[in-house]
């Protein structure tokens, strides 16, 4: 695995880049005090070669990821969209998506079923339309078609084979694990903590993020914060290091950063991850602008990948 700095325009050749445009939780921050790691809310995009882009979540990250499509050929944009839950910091930047507001573009957007007596088009139609939005979904230029991910399902975007499961949160959750050449991705941003200082970790999860090279898991809370939060759906940094422990995965990208979390906070609990990590799994902290490229891993004489570098702040 190898990084990038600041979203270069990638043109994917034998390898999958993953790029992080938000890593905040709850709600978008903005001041001098996050900005090497950003204030945006999750939004992760997946290239792959012969794949429309896979964007993981549509939180206000998704807005700069638009901005950064300058199509000056006129080719039509075409992606999918894996969105974990219908909670505000994952689908907000939808009608601020950039391609969305273009006649042609096409997005596909998975979720699991809302649970709500609702529909998944619904559901979404019901948070985005006046009064709290001035147009609907409909209004929007581009072509945007809703798909009910049930838990348990795999189904293919184009090369990339995706997975879903449900992921324990206050509301359905899911999980998405992403299989391409080799390569695996684990994307779980919301996970409740089963209690303060458990180290137990629900099957699916384990089954969703076994042995991966990459695992974008929820860190959220201290433990002090925690038990102020313990029933709000997330999770300890020292508890994503525990699933990526019991997981067995190559790397884990702390993810959903706390609004309250300014850069000298993250880079401690990165630091204290570390430590907790040891040798077993690499950890890094997710961060705007960061690109991690992963090459194609098939076949009898494929080798491992090399260990993750040690990403320290910008």
């Amino acid at each position: 695995m190898t990084s990038g700095e600041r979203h270069p325009r990638v043109r994917p050749g034998g390898e999958l880049v993953v790029r992080f445009f938000g890593v905040r939780g709850s709600t978008p921050c903005c001041s001098p005090e996050v900005h090497r790691y950003g204030g945006n809310t999750s939004c992760v995009v997946v290239e792959a070669p012969g794949t429309r882009p896979i964007l993981l979540d549509l939180g206000t990250g998704s807005r700069l990821y638009g901005e950064s499509l300058r199509r000056a050929d006129g080719t039509p944009f075409r992606a999918a969209a894996l969105v974990s839950r219908l909670h505000w910091d994952h689908v907000q930047g939808l009608p601020f998506f950039g391609p969305a507001l273009c006649a042609g573009s096409e997005i596909e957007i998975y979720a699991p079923p809302p649970g709500c007596g609702m529909t998944l088009a619904e559901a979404i139609d019901s948070c985005i339309r006046p009064p709290f939005f001035p147009v609907t979904v409909a209004e929007l230029p581009g072509s945007i078609r809703v798909s009910e991910a049930e838990p348990g399902r795999t189904f293919a975007v184009d090369e990339v084979s995706v997975t879903t499961r449900t992921v324990p949160h206050v509301g359905p959750t899911a999980g998405f694990r992403l299989d391409w050449q080799g390569v695996s991705i684990t994307y779980i941003p919301d996970h409740q903590q089963p209690g303060v200082g458990s180290t137990r970790v629900d099957d699916e999860v384990l089954a969703l993020a076994d042995g991966v090279d990459l695992l974008i898991h929820d860190a959220q809370y201290t433990a002090e914060e925690f038990e102020q939060k313990s029933n709000w759906g997330h999770s300890t940094v020292p508890y994503a290091v525990e699933v990526a422990r019991q997981a067995r995965v190559r790397t884990l990208a702390l993810f959903h950063h706390d609004p309250l979390h300014d850069d000298p906070t993250v880079d401690r609990l990165l630091g204290e991850a570390r430590v907790q990590a040891g040798c077993a799994v690499e950890v890094i902290a997710a961060r705007e602008g960061l690109d991690l490229r992963f090459p194609a891993r098939t076949g009898p004489a494929a080798q491992p990948l090399p260990a993750a570098l040690a990403f320290g702040p910008r």
